[in-house]
């Protein structure tokens, strides 16, 4: 993906040059073709583009419209061809995504933004209103970042320059609840004076002035209902079809993540379907596979070898079992959030790189999403709920039985965890396992933060009534703070694309009934059915991915000299974020094999890694100073800061 970035002083003074060379400098590997600026008195723009399509080439941004309007835009836009149809007397014959876009805002100012199907992130100065206008895709597959004071706003694709910019920053408590809970929220970073634009919103800044206005909301009305299962088949072959075709659209070849399961593995199928009946912009698509033969049931060339063979071509397969896993002492390098160990990854995103520079790919397809959208992990608790909500008691005694014998459990259990669903966030946080803390979290930021509830995901109904819809939902905004949490952390040289988060699917997908996706003896129902014959059967028949913890295991025994004193106490510690004497118990525990948390042991080393780096290079106020950490509210509207 490119980068974009900009500076405006709101006092009038000159745009700094040297500010946009420092940014450019930091993202250059971000945008490796090319860089250009535009400089007009208080305002400056960079842009550093990343090309992926042909049309993209012709674009040159900054871009000055006949309006007066400078503009970047980083994206790809899906609907392009709709867009067209309604613009069409403004356009040439065949304009870039950037022209689309152009015509679009003037012609409906923000209200295009609901418009823009795909993945993208935008800048927009209007030098007649002085108003700036910074805008990204409905789940927040591009980033925007910004930094406002009293004086300027600075704004980023990444993170990294804004943190770089000289200052110092108070940490985001919040920002770190969220962190060891789940996720944290999309909008937050770790730094109280740093945002990020939150996904299907635009920021706009005007005399001093953010303000936050969503564009993209869920609709509880628009419902999809068939007569038949076959009718929801062939409308989710439509929908999925069509999700991976728009992320073929490329002018080099494509490297397709297979690791084996159904998501990558019905991503390629389809990918070769349409090459052989349609064709597409992209001149192949190959694909890269990791197996590690060492972890027990996790060697997966069985699987994404019958997806080769179905192909008739092998591809790239990478043992990532090679090497330990390395826990540094120090951060060796600069991160802009916790959550990256260093070197953990190391080997894998070096051969991962070495195969983008050797072959020329530009674009990877990740299975990322289908998991989470297509009823990946089988919990009848909401569909069991519904019944409930709607007084359809033969019913849900029917589906009690069925449920009951598929999952060998008994009725009253899965009948008490569907009215669980029903109670208010407080109360079901005290009857679900994945909600209790760990006892080396510290009990008062505990408390102070309700982490407990937020393991459960984000608490809004979303307007929903019914429990599978309100789940859904939430599915959908937490996935959004997965992919925030997760930017500049998926490696250089590549713009990842996720057929799963395409928002024409997503939402055929939350208007459907959930007794389509998910049924007792059928995980996966309607992907199993629709994709019958498109995919291996072998693939279709598997139950499920195996998930282990070995490696974090192998990594604390491996290297318990480090992490004995890490936590000595610790910044964190000192922070009141994690109980260092609870930590080092629950570490000796895990290295004699003990580690039912070790997961989450893992980001709580990688928070005080990261902790220790900041303090080091003094850009955030460090535990011996005397600081308050400061908590950051959530914004809809604020007035800038000094």
């Amino acid at each position: 993906m490119s980068a974009q970035a900009g500076v405006w002083n709101f006092d009038g003074a000159p745009a700094s040059r040297e500010i946009l060379a420092n940014i450019s400098q930091t993202i250059s590997q971000y945008g490796p073709d090319g860089e250009t600026t535009y400089v007009s008195g208080p305002i400056g723009m960079l842009y550093r583009p990343f090309h992926t399509t042909k049309e993209s080439r012709l674009e040159r941004q900054p871009h000055v419209s006949r309006c007066g309007s400078v503009i970047t835009w980083d994206g790809r836009l899906d609907n392009r061809d709709e867009l067209i149809a309604e613009l069409r007397d403004g356009l040439n014959p065949k304009p870039t995504d950037l022209a689309v876009v152009i015509a679009a805002f003037e012609s409906w100012g923000t209200d295009c933004f609901h418009k823009l199907v795909g993945d993208w992130a935008l800048s927009i100065w209007d030098p007649v209103q002085r108003t700036l206008i910074l805008a990204r895709d409905y789940i927040g597959v591009r980033h925007v970042y910004y930094y406002p004071t009293h004086r300027r706003i600075i704004w980023c694709s990444y993170l990294a320059p804004l943190v770089l910019s000289g200052d110092r920053f108070t940490l985001n408590e919040q920002y770190i609840a969220g962190y060891l809970a789940l996720y944290p929220e999309s909008h937050l970073t770790p730094y109280g004076e740093i945002h990020a634009v939150a996904p299907g919103s635009f920021v706009k800044v005007r005399e001093g002035r953010v303000t936050t206005h969503p564009y993209w909301a869920f609709h509880p009305e628009m419902k999809i209902r068939y007569n038949t299962d076959a009718e929801y088949e062939e409308h989710f072959r439509q929908v999925f079809r069509q999700a991976v075709r728009r992320r073929l659209r490329s002018d080099s070849p494509i490297l397709a993540e297979l690791s084996g399961g159904l998501d990558s593995s019905s991503i390629v199928c389809i990918a070769d379907d349409i090459l052989v009946k349609e064709g597409a912009e992209t001149p192949r698509v190959d694909t890269l596979s990791f197996y590690d033969p060492r972890e027990p049931d996790g060697d997966e060339r069985p699987y994404f070898t019958k997806v080769e063979e179905k192909r008739g071509r092998k591809g790239y397969q990478y043992d990532a079992g090679t090497g330990g896993v390395l826990i540094p002492s120090r951060l060796a390098h600069f991160i802009g959030r916790p959550g990256d160990l260093g070197d953990t990854a190391r080997k894998t995103e070096d051969f991962r790189r070495s195969l983008f520079e050797e072959h020329g790919y530009r674009v990877v397809l990740s299975g990322v999403g289908g998991d989470e959208f297509l009823g990946g992990v089988p919990n009848p608790g909401f569909q069991l709920a519904d019944l409930i909500q709607q007084f359809r008691l033969i019913e849900l005694g029917k589906q009690l039985i069925v449920w009951g014998l598929a999952k060998r459990k008994p009725w009253i259990q899965l009948l008490g965890q569907a009215c669980a669903h029903l109670l208010p966030a407080w109360a079901r946080a005290n009857l679900t396992q994945d909600a209790r803390i760990e006892p080396w979290i510290d009990k008062g930021f505990a408390r102070r933060h309700r982490l407990s509830v937020r393991r459960l995901g984000p608490e809004s109904k979303f307007g929903f009534r019914l429990r599978s819809g309100i789940a859904y939902a939430r599915t959908i905004v937490l996935v959004s703070w997965q992919r925030a949490f997760a930017a500049e952390r998926s490696g250089e040289g590549a713009e990842q694309r996720f057929a799963y988060l395409d928002q024409n699917l997503v939402e055929f997908l939350l208007a459907i009934p959930a007794s389509q996706l998910l049924r007792a003896g059928e995980r996966r129902s309607l992907m199993r059915r629709a994709l019958r014959g498109l995919v291996p059967q072998e693939i279709l028949d598997r139950k499920t991915k195996a998930v282990t913890v070995r490696k974090c295991l192998i990594a604390v025994q491996a290297n318990w000299e480090t992490l004995e004193g890490l936590f000595n106490p610790g910044v964190s510690s000192r922070l009141g974020f994690v109980s260092a004497a609870g930590f080092r118990k629950c570490l000796f525990r895990a290295k004699n094999g003990d580690a039912p948390q070790l997961v989450r042991m893992m980001k709580a080393i990688a928070l005080e890694l990261w902790l220790q780096d900041m303090v080091g290079r003094r850009l955030i106020h460090g535990p011996c100073e005397g600081t308050q950490v400061r908590v950051e509210p959530e914004l809809v509207e604020m007035r800038t800061r000094a």
